[in-house]
């Protein structure tokens, strides 16, 4: 009985060591900081973070669209590489300048069925190089309304509504706030949709030039729109992958 025990020990050791050696290792990487329906598969290849602040100039040879994203294929210095930015309206054989960016390796698109082997999530290109008084185009794409109306971005003098602070009060006095949840009144200024499944805009008012506010809400706040805001202030937020804020507000809702 004892040497039957023994062999059925030696067994289940050469099993377990064979199904050891033909599995595979996992890797796990972080919740991707661009994650969304449009791009359901973000978290699945490798991330870089690009904090360079040297600006990239890039000719597009191919642009393909999905709802609220476009990706371009672009050339710089030889190479060839994606870029994908929100939707916008862009030009084969135009010119492009972008900074920074988030780098994903060998990217599946369900959209497209394809892999592609490199591509950078960027915020904004514009269409001059820094300096030379050029517009964003990113800005200008922002600038437009479904039915072609210019979008009013100037913030103007902003009545806070009742209970609202100023942001220039807020960003005087961060750690008064920190972790308590207030009211503020601006205009949007920036959207950035269904990131990590929220809304990320950029609220301004009159009482600073310096900063705006960074918010995340489930609320569809459309751009050049006075809204006030409720939620949680928070500082120091590190969400991965480069999105770190030294303040801002997180689970909005619209007062």
């Amino acid at each position: 009985m004892k040497k039957q025990n023994l062999n059925i020990l030696y067994l289940t050791t050469i099993v377990l060591f064979i199904v050891a050696c033909d599995s595979k290792p996992r890797v796990i990487d972080s919740e991707s900081a661009l994650e969304a329906s449009e791009i359901p598969s973000f978290n699945q290849s490798p991330t870089t973070n690009n904090t360079s602040s040297e600006e990239h100039k890039v000719v597009v040879n191919e642009v393909l669209n999905t709802d609220k994203y476009t990706y371009l294929n672009v050339s710089e210095k030889g190479e060839k590489f994606w870029v994908a930015v929100q939707k916008m309206d862009v030009e084969i054989g135009d010119t492009y300048y972008y900074k920074g960016g988030l780098l994903k390796k060998n990217f599946y698109s369900q959209e497209f069925d394809r892999v592609f082997e490199t591509v950078y999530l960027v915020s904004e290109i514009w269409k001059e190089p820094s300096g030379s008084g050029g517009g964003s185009a990113m800005k200008e794409a922002h600038s437009k309304t479904h039915g072609g109306e210019t979008v009013d971005l100037e913030i103007g003098n902003i009545k806070p509504a009742e209970g609202a602070i100023k942001i220039g009060e807020l960003f005087s006095n961060k750690e008064k706030y920190n972790g308590k949840s207030i009211k503020i009144t601006g205009k949007c200024i920036k959207v950035n949709p269904m990131i990590m499944n929220r809304n990320w805009i950029h609220i301004k008012d009159s009482s600073t030039e310096d900063f705006d506010l960074t918010v995340t809400t489930a609320e569809n706040v459309p751009l050049g729109a006075v809204v006030t805001l409720e939620g949680t202030i928070a500082l120091d937020r590190d969400f991965g992958a480069g999105y770190r804020y030294d303040i801002i507000m997180e689970g909005a809702v619209l007062k």
